[in-house]
């Protein structure tokens, strides 16, 4: 440890490491740097101006718990930028071009999705702006181990590529074993609103074994646009980006789609147009939990977090929501800790508490929204007919652990579904 002061009192400056800058990485290091007594270093492995002229790397749309960490830490820099969205629109797609049922999700603090291009590359620079360090290069597992000897704790964010490999799978806490959707997503201008007059919305459609299509208003370099992301089922009519097609002929694809399945949904399609070169997105998420805590020989060891442990399908909007609350869970642990040893026993008892608390439950979310048992259909179909019911659904993916309250069983839906007038 080093020895500097901190508002004028002899304190103890303990060095962490971050590897890895997406969301949990980025606001864990930049919320230490802001607590005051530690020295931060995170390694990236681009540059602000790499990360802005690259591709996107997601379809947030985070809610509001997660947007309160944020600003906690100082960080909610597009407030007046990004569109604020209260209400989702959803729509049952029996079959191509039926609406079945429709009803609108209010939620009780608006949801904001911001460019995570725009939001890492400021983030990034704001590290270094708040006083910590940033390394840009790629890292090995010899460099990692390096690393974190020469730090009394290294946190992995890097949820992908070799370092990912590094935690093990937990078995018992994984759902499944291989994607249950093939993502294809597209930030686009000129997409017309239904009802202009009502404000930006999010709208999801569901068509059963075929996959869904959720529509976000969102912030992106360019200004605001809207995110198409489709969830396909494997083998399904809407799994046909595989090749990963360029912008514009995805987006042909799209409203093909778009024409025999929600023909209400192309014509608001018909003047889009990619946002920029880097705008497409595709791939195929095996929802997964892997153990907090990796051993790298010699003693030495890492602490995960965000993806690099929890990986959830974008079905529900789980990944970024669950990172921000596992960087004020990791950052609040931390702090607490003082000047104690950061051991392995700690580490597993820090991610076991964001587990219990947090984690599972959006785990459990994600898997049933995947699967749509016959409980959770009673719930949406109830949702048409009550706005009690729609209102507490929308607030459920902003707060996951209400879904243990009501809709992890049967007979909890039941109960529930009895109380309705």
């Amino acid at each position: 440890m080093a020895v500097g002061r901190e508002k004028g009192r002899c304190a103890v400056v303990r060095r962490i490491a971050v590897v890895g800058a997406g969301q949990a990485g980025l606001q864990l290091g930049l919320g230490l740097l802001g607590a005051g007594g530690y020295e931060v270093t995170v390694v990236a492995a681009r540059t602000p101006d790499q990360v802005r002229g690259g591709r996107v790397m997601s379809t947030q749309a985070m809610f509001g718990p997660a947007l309160r960490a944020e600003r906690a830490a100082g960080l909610d820099l597009w407030e007046g930028e990004a569109p604020g969205v209260r209400s989702v629109d959803a729509v049952l797609v029996p079959e191509a071009g039926v609406r079945a049922l429709e009803f609108t999700m209010t939620l009780d603090e608006p949801a904001q999705s911001v460019d995570q291009r725009v939001k890492t590359a400021r983030w990034l620079e704001l590290v270094e702006e708040r006083g910590g360090r940033v390394e840009y290069r790629e890292l090995d597992l010899a460099g990692l181990r390096a690393l974190a000897a020469a730090h009394e704790l290294t946190v992995v964010a890097a949820g992908r590529g070799e370092l990912a490999g590094i935690f093990a799978r937990d078995a018992a806490r994984s759902p499944f074993d291989a994607p249950q959707r093939r993502l294809s997503a597209l930030y686009a201008h000129g997409v017309r609103a239904p009802d202009p007059a009502a404000g930006p919305r999010a709208r999801m459609h569901a068509v059963p074994g075929v996959g869904e299509l959720y529509l976000q208003p969102a912030l992106t370099l360019s200004g605001p646009c809207d995110i198409l992301l489709w969830e396909a089922v494997p083998g399904s009519p809407f799994d046909r980006f595989g090749d990963r097609p360029g912008g514009d002929e995805q987006l042909r694809r799209m409203r093909e789609l778009m024409g025999q399945y929600l023909p209400w949904e192309a014509e608001l399609w018909a003047g889009a147009v990619p946002t920029d070169p880097g705008g497409s997105l595709y791939g195929a998420l095996t929802p997964v939990v892997r153990r907090p805590v990796a051993e790298l020989g010699g003693g030495v060891r890492v602490l995960g977090i965000g993806d690099a442990v929890v990986v959830n399908d974008p079905i529900t909007g789980q990944g970024a929501n669950s990172a921000a609350r596992a960087a004020e869970a990791y950052l609040r642990a931390i702090v607490e800790h003082g000047d104690r040893p950061f051991t392995a026993e700690w580490m597993t008892a820090l991610f076991e508490e964001f587990w219990e608390r947090h984690a599972r439950h959006g785990v459990a979310l994600t898997a049933a929204l995947l699967t749509m048992p016959d409980h959770l259909q009673a719930v949406f179909a109830a949702a048409g007919e009550h706005e009690a019911v729609a209102r507490r659904l929308a607030n459920t993916y902003a707060e996951p652990a209400d879904h243990a309250a009501w809709l992890a069983t049967p007979e909890l839906v039941g109960a529930y579904l009895a109380t309705l007038g």
